[in-house]
């Protein structure tokens, strides 16, 4: 690789060196901006939304015209680093065969790997970049607002590439082919407040709100299918907020949240949660916010080719799988089919994440096979 093109450790390091906690911003797009340009991407940097989810920058590079038209996409934001790393988070350190820093598999290693391996020139096709400061947030002005740029620039990738960390044991064992969907709710029971000597002058909301979601943690959403796990329901917090044992409170919450797979809408198991609590609590308020629905990229042509670069490299075909969390892959399935194939997810969000220098050049090396397949396939 000659001097002008971009190193994947050493773009990596400059990454990682860029403070970029969600919602990243300036110098981290600096970074990517400088290593792209002398590949010839016209770079499209912007501002989107405002507080308190916003704003936040975003950044989308082109290359090329016409078909294929193949797409990467990634975010350079990254979460709080926590107390008790060995060394800063945010000065990326190399220790044995290993490179530390906050992001360096979740995923500024991913986007580094895939920089070093576009190609100097490009004879036919199209490559484009998406690349948000906020996947790690609200991600309601990152991978969104790109789209929505996309479409007022009449970009429409073929299939596109998430670099997320999918990897287990080894580089290249899995990828994502769809993620499960993602629904919070949060119920309000309201009640009367009074004195707990005199109840029948009150009225008390907390045995409402334990008989909702008691009713609640009775449901048996589905049994799963065959390529997603069963729906799953959990309530992840329940506050009263009453400091006095003698009062009776005026007001009993609870927030659940369901990760829910293709057989299932988010707006449906919202109004789902909703006939559940009022038939217990009537007179509650139901809230519930969508981050993202279920989606599934049926295996074909788009995971056969990564599945071959992969099986080329390793000797052994990756598992297709649709587990995990949520990803901004949930909003880019909207434009075409999609998948995600990035480093060992081991270390990720953890303190002293760190990437193997072995899979990070390896990574760059699938890359850039990958890329050379969907333009000359």
């Amino acid at each position: 690789m000659t001097d002008t093109l971009p190193d994947a450790l050493h773009l990596a390091k400059a990454l990682i060196d860029a403070e970029s906690v969600t919602p990243a911003k300036g110098a981290v797009f600096d970074v990517l901006e400088a290593a792209l340009k002398p590949l010839g991407f016209a770079i499209d940097r912007f501002i989107s939304g405002e507080a308190p989810d916003g704003p936040v920058e975003n950044l989308l590079a082109t290359r090329g015209s016409g078909g294929p038209h193949f797409a990467f996409a990634g975010h350079l934001d990254v979460v709080p680093p926590g107390k008790g790393w060995t060394s800063d988070p945010f000065d990326a350190d190399i220790r044995g065969e290993l490179l530390h820093g906050r992001g360096a598999v979740d995923m500024k290693g991913a986007i580094a790997a895939f920089v070093a391996a576009i190609p100097a020139d490009q004879a036919t096709g199209t490559l484009t970049l998406i690349i948000t400061g906020d996947e790690e947030g609200p991600a309601i002005f990152g991978t969104r607002a790109l789209i929505d740029r996309m479409a007022e620039r009449a970009i429409a990738p073929d299939m596109c590439l998430v670099g997320e960390p999918t990897s287990v044991n080894r580089l290249g064992d899995m990828i994502k082919i769809g993620r499960r969907g993602s629904v919070n709710i949060w119920i309000d029971v309201p009640g009367r407040q009074g004195h707990v000597a005199y109840p029948h002058l009150a009225d008390n909301p907390v045995p409402k709100l334990v008989a909702a979601l008691g009713a609640i943690e009775r449901i048996e959403l589905d049994q799963g299918n065959d390529w997603f796990q069963p729906s799953n329901i959990e309530i992840t917090e329940i506050e009263v907020g009453n400091p006095a044992h003698n009062v009776i409170p005026a007001h009993a919450r609870a927030r659940i949240s369901i990760r829910f797979n293709d057989l299932h809408r988010g707006s449906d198991l919202i109004a789902l949660i909703e006939r559940t609590v009022l038939a217990h609590a009537p007179g509650a308020s139901v809230l519930g916010r969508i981050s993202g629905e279920a989606f599934l990229t049926e295996p074909g042509p788009l995971s056969d080719l990564i599945g071959d670069a992969i099986e080329m490299a390793t000797g052994s075909r990756p598992e297709l799988s649709t587990s995990g969390g949520t990803s901004d892959a949930r909003f880019l399935s909207q434009l075409c089919p999609v998948a995600e194939f990035g480093l060992l997810n081991a270390t990720m969000h953890k303190l002293d994440e760190a990437v193997s220098l072995n899979d990070l050049d390896s990574l760059r090396a699938l890359y850039a096979d990958i890329i050379e397949r969907v333009f000359t396939r």
